[in-house]
């Protein structure tokens, strides 16, 4: 399966005009049956003229860092050298009040400037107000008066054969208008991101296309659109967008904390496949399986059981694993929820409070130390040790195009010391650290090699 997000491309398009014999038309005659000239005529134009104006046209200047010798790890480290990239792609303007962009995390992911282009062809410069990488969902602001932003529908209310349409700017053609309807709901296990329950549509989407709008025929955003389906490399009326409900969950959360913060049930599951579901008497049925709840987690004060299946939270219908996941992880820390599940061949409804992961509290933490920005660190232990190593700390993410990855760190490094002081936890880091602030001498491991890195 060959799936693409459409975005960060360099096309040149021309076009010819192929010279066609004059005999092989002809344009006089009148038509046989002309529409009176009072008849309506179906057409989408007086809502798309009101919906056009929010969809904006993104551009990003950026740089990756570029390994300068595959055969040697010290090289990129030393002297890492930098690609300049450039990109395109489509936002959608969703508060024109305070200026904010809904776009795809993947638009942005490399950029050092963000440019939006208005639909009246005014050039703006944007900041980058948060992303989420594992749902590809960024929010962006820009400083501009009469903008137009566009109604949110219900995400939730849609169904398979509602006409859709989708605006973007594919190739660089600016405020590109399709139509289909409404293919699929609910696609996951694509492998395209973290969090999928994506929208399929056949309204044709392209290179360019992503973090464009997905609408319905009133002219409500209904979906970002962020992939296709490209066996050829090209659309072939495949296409999928993230829904206006889940963006919009995403969107409040970085508006109001700055990140995501993900809820934990703290239940190890699998889908119920046929054999299972036979098994347990629940032929024909759908869900979670619970395989194992973890204690003092939310589902073991629900009275969650191994040997459940979950049908449905807040009445959605649960279908699966990933279905279950993607429900409880856009869910807010402290949530309460109602959960329908089936023990004994018996359905039951049990309330939970969405908790967060006291482990990732504990031991994650992302330094807020301007030449480290960028590195989700998790302090080692003998109890939580990585290859054998107990003391230290482990870059376990490395933001794209963060200080951090412009300065060569990588996931999996090891952190021994810094400033020549060793550091086994973020308050050995911070001291090390204020030492000298625009300089650091960083001791690492890097698989079985030890090296020194300056930052500055």
């Amino acid at each position: 399966m060959n799936i693409k997000k459409p975005l960060l491309i360099s096309v040149a398009l021309s076009l010819s005009l192929l010279s066609t014999h004059s005999s092989a038309f002809s344009f006089s005659d009148a038509p046989k049956y002309p529409l009176p000239a009072n008849q309506a005529v179906p057409t989408l134009a007086p809502m798309l003229k009101t919906v056009l104006p929010s969809v904006v046209n993104i551009s990003i200047q950026g740089s990756v860092a570029v390994p300068q010798s595959r055969g040697n790890p010290f090289s990129r480290r030393q002297a890492p050298s930098q690609r300049q990239t450039q990109g395109i792609g489509s936002g959608v303007i969703v508060d024109a009040k305070k200026g904010y962009i809904m776009t795809n995390n993947h638009v942005i992911a490399h950029a050092d400037t963000i440019f939006v282009t208005l639909h009246n062809q005014q050039k703006l410069k944007a900041t980058l107000i948060g992303t989420d990488e594992e749902t590809d969902i960024a929010i962006l602001q820009v400083k501009a008066n009469d903008l137009v932003g566009i109604p949110l529908g219900d995400s939730d209310a849609l169904e398979v054969g509602d006409f859709a349409v989708a605006i973007g700017n594919p190739f660089g053609l600016s405020h590109t208008v399709t139509s289909g309807m409404i293919s699929a709901l609910g696609r996951s296990n694509l492998g395209i991101e973290g969090y999928e329950n994506f929208i399929q549509t056949d309204a044709s989407i392209n290179p360019g296309n992503s973090g464009g709008a997905l609408i319905d025929l009133r002219g409500r955003l209904i979906g970002i659109n962020s992939a296709i389906l490209a066996p050829s490399g090209g659309n072939v009326g495949i296409g999928f967008s993230i829904p206006i409900n889940m963006a919009k969950n995403i969107m409040d959360q970085l508006l109001e904390h700055g990140e995501i913060k993900r809820g934990l049930l703290g239940v190890q599951i699998q889908d119920l496949d046929t054999d299972l579901a036979e098994a347990m008497g629940l032929k024909g049925q759908r869900g979670a399986l619970v395989a194992r709840v973890s204690s003092n987690s939310a589902a073991e004060e629900a009275g969650i059981k191994a040997g459940d299946v979950i049908i449905a939270v807040n009445n959605k219908k649960i279908t699966g694993a990933n279905s279950l996941r993607t429900n409880i992880g856009l869910k807010r820390v402290g949530e309460k929820i109602s959960i329908n599940l089936l023990r004994d061949q018996q359905e039951k409804t049990v309330t939970a409070q969405i908790g967060g992961s006291t482990i990732e509290k504990s031991s994650r933490a992302s330094t807020e130390m301007p030449l480290l920005k960028g590195a989700v660190l998790k302090q080692l232990s003998p109890k939580q040790p990585y290859q054998g190593i107990s003391k230290g700390l482990l870059i376990i993410e490395v933001q794209a195009n963060s200080p951090a990855d412009r300065v060569g760190l990588m996931t999996g490094d090891i952190i021994l010391a810094v400033n020549q002081r060793e550091v086994s936890s973020i308050n050995d880091l911070n001291k090390a650290v204020s030492r000298t602030r625009n300089r650091l001498l960083i001791r690492l491991q890097r698989g079985q090699q030890f090296l020194y890195l300056v930052i500055k």
